[in-house]
């Protein structure tokens, strides 16, 4: 079973993609901050990430960085999911090394979509930059 680790500060958009997945089989983790996420990270080593751009505290992109900066992660597709829908916000989370980008509000058949990808295609990895 693929483990995901879903970084999301509100607690029902984090509720709602959690039990969907769960029924889609996969095992998930959740955290409501990006200091959560990242420690969550290193300790179960998820096989995918998504998290949300704009969050208290620490946003996304502070998360990707510290997670790029760690070698025993930093391998692992990091997808954003955020209400940031122009095309420089998308631009900016891809160069700084996230693999996908989902615009809220999205379906979750897209999500799963999108998750199936890159967790079920590691080939799709080699021709990314992490």
């Amino acid at each position: 079973m693929n483990t995901i680790l879903l970084i999301e500060d509100d607690p029902d958009i984090l509720d709602n993609m959690t039990e969907y997945l769960v029924l889609e089989g996969y095992n998930i983790i959740g955290a409501n901050n990006g200091r959560k996420g990242i420690e969550l990270a290193l300790e179960f080593m998820p096989d995918l990430i998504i998290c949300d751009v704009l969050m208290r505290e620490m946003n996304g992109h502070e998360v990707l960085r510290l997670l790029l900066d760690t070698a025993k992660i930093s391998g692992i597709p990091f997808i954003f999911s955020t209400s940031l829908s122009e095309s420089i916000d998308r631009t900016t989370s891809l160069k700084l090394g996230a693999v996908d980008y989902i615009i809220k509000p999205f379906k979750l058949e897209s999500l799963l979509n999108m998750i199936r990808t890159w967790i079920n295609f590691p080939e799709q990895r080699q021709n990314c930059v992490f």
